[in-house]
């Protein structure tokens, strides 16, 4: 495994969980290592799924300035891979094992303007930036765009921080957000910040190349788990080390292939590096591309995929398969 940052693992113990939203717990943690955690940071988790110790990554939402207490918050997803239902688990007192605060999304200091835009549950990865620039009395937009109102974790506290630095956009209640007039407002010196669900990211994506905007103002992180179609059973298949097996909606294909004791590179696992990538040799089926590494026109040859995030599917169409292979697709790859 290839890291950008040290993993520095340590334990932790459990000091408060609270509701902040439907489904969305904050979890307080004390660790026995603190490190201040900068604004962009996330935690690694090990989780227990089916009695499996297996990683995860949780954004920091808050911290003490000197990091001896720090907080994330977990949605407990529908389609769960059971960590979000392990973390719902915690209570006060318990004990995890986490790293130290990790960072792959910092922010720059100094532009002469910022957007941060946070859809759904991508809003812990972008509170604690709002914070700082409203402190440096920094020039910001603050963009929260969710499904409904009960599904927005922080919002009051957002409202009552921020201001008329907030803008609320929420679908039921008919005030959706416009990518388009949201981009169309950026100038070239702004810099946009954002994270949340694949449509969004890909949409703000191709409006700021259709803008020409510069590309490195635009910073995102993904939660690597939101697709453009429910997740599936598939199967994958490494010909050059006789490998076949079987991907569960519940798993990512990279995890299939660890559990079958092929050795794979891999880093951020959120589809944003392409350190897992592998060459798509075959496929009876369709892929559900749910990186941000690849270029459209890319994910659109098929060639390869990322596989921390990437998902075979039957049809884009939903269609199933012939049932000679039991109405799964089956995509035949190669690993380096």
């Amino acid at each position: 495994m290839a890291a950008t940052n040290i993993e520095v693992w340590q334990q932790a113990t459990v000091i408060e969980t609270v509701a902040v939203a439907t489904n969305i717990q904050r979890i307080v943690l004390e660790p026995a290592s603190p490190k201040r955690a900068e604004p962009g940071s996330h935690l690694d988790v090990f989780v227990t799924v089916n009695g499996e110790r297996q990683k995860r990554s949780y954004s920091v939402v808050d911290s003490t300035d000197d990091g001896s207490r720090v907080a994330i918050s977990v949605l407990q997803a529908p389609l769960s891979r059971g960590g979000s239902i392990f973390m719902h688990s915690l209570n006060p007192g318990d004990t995890l094992e986490i790293t130290q605060p990790l960072q792959n999304f910092p922010l720059r200091v100094g532009a002469p303007s910022y957007v941060l835009l946070a859809g759904g549950i991508g809003v812990t990865a972008i509170v604690n930036m709002a914070r700082v620039l409203r402190k440096l009395g920094a020039k910001y937009t603050l963009v929260y765009a969710a499904r409904s109102r009960e599904r927005m974790a922080y919002l009051p506290e957002l409202h009552a921080l921020h201001g008329d630095n907030l803008r609320v956009h929420i679908d039921d209640e008919g005030t959706e957000l416009s990518v388009a007039e949201l981009v169309g407002s950026v100038d070239q010196q702004t810099e946009l910040y954002m994270c949340g669900p694949i449509r969004l990211m890909d949409a703000v994506r191709r409006a700021w190349r259709e803008r020409e905007l510069t590309y490195p103002n635009l910073r995102f992180e993904t939660f690597g788990n939101s697709g453009w179609y429910d997740p599936e059973e598939f199967i994958v298949r490494v010909p050059r080390l006789g490998v076949e097996t079987r991907v569960s909606a519940g798993r990512s294909m990279l995890e299939a292939l660890e559990d079958a004791g092929v050795e794979m590179m891999f880093d951020c696992r959120k589809g944003e590096c392409g350190l897992c990538e592998v060459k798509v040799l075959a496929l009876e089926g369709a892929i559900d591309h749910r990186d941000v590494f690849y270029s459209e026109r890319q994910q659109h040859t098929a060639a390869t995929m990322c596989c921390c995030v990437s998902r075979a599917l039957t049809s884009p169409s939903g269609l199933q398969a012939d049932a000679a292979r039991g109405g799964l697709a089956i995509v035949t790859i190669a690993v380096s």
